[in-house]
């Protein structure tokens, strides 16, 4: 599909899979060679998509500081900094959140009726409001708004539930997983694909495009194959 972003999901997750505790708290568990290769995944994108609860945990969100990266956004036209778009269908943060202090453009997609709070105020530069049923999010046709805004490459930096959802709808290209040497176990710990799941039957077939070891750290890059690319 042509008409929407190219979306790659960026994660890090611990050796049982686990992208936090079950506590859900921040996790902390990546190393600095984690944190420069997120850094430098997000310098090639134009947007970086988010749910609320991602937002909730950190309260900030991953910005370019490095000057090499940001020369080449330059030499390529981007924008200093990608859009930084926040998924809230109740449209309910805190605008005290540090979030709301970084020198990022940012962005709110909800869905009708939620964005009044933030109408006539400065913290996002752009609104969306998402086509919805039953308060589930069109993202197919929200994808097709993003292009049409000029959004060509998102990355997309969880939680589970907003990938389950765009999962759904056969729209992530990419994954880059990092996996960590840490195990904290919880059955009711989140993963990088939350929703309800799928049989065996359905689930998404990846191929390995790229692995990478950095100390103790392992990077590993997919891509998803299409439905087109799954029938054969």
């Amino acid at each position: 599909m042509s008409n929407r972003p190219h979306a790659t999901v960026i994660l890090g997750m611990t050796a049982d899979g686990k992208i936090a505790d079950y506590q859900s708290s921040p996790a902390r568990f990546g190393s600095v060679h984690d944190q420069h290769h997120l850094e430098q995944q997000v310098s090639l994108v134009d947007g970086v998509l988010f749910g609320a609860g991602t937002l909730r945990a950190y309260g900030t969100t991953m910005s370019v500081t490095n000057p090499i990266l940001l020369q080449k956004r330059k030499m390529r036209s981007q924008f200093p900094q990608p859009v930084q778009i926040v998924v809230s269908a109740s449209g309910d943060l805190d605008p005290q959140w540090r979030f709301f202090q970084q020198p990022v453009p940012r962005w709110l997609i909800t869905i009708p009726g939620h964005d009044s709070k933030w109408q006539n105020k400065t913290e996002f530069e752009r609104i969306l409001i998402a086509p919805e049923s039953n308060l589930i999010i069109d993202w197919t046709k929200t994808f097709q708004q993003l292009a049409e805004l000029g959004l060509n490459k998102l990355a997309i930096l969880g939680g589970g539930e907003l990938v389950a959802s765009l999962l759904a709808e056969d729209l992530i290209d990419e994954l880059w997983l990092t996996l960590c040497p840490v195990i904290l176990g919880g059955k009711s710990a989140p993963t990088p694909v939350g929703g309800t799941g799928l049989i065996q039957s359905q689930g998404k077939q990846l191929q390995l495009l790229e692995v990478k070891q950095i100390e103790q750290e392992l990077f590993l890059h997919y891509r998803v194959d299409s439905v087109d690319q799954q029938l054969y």
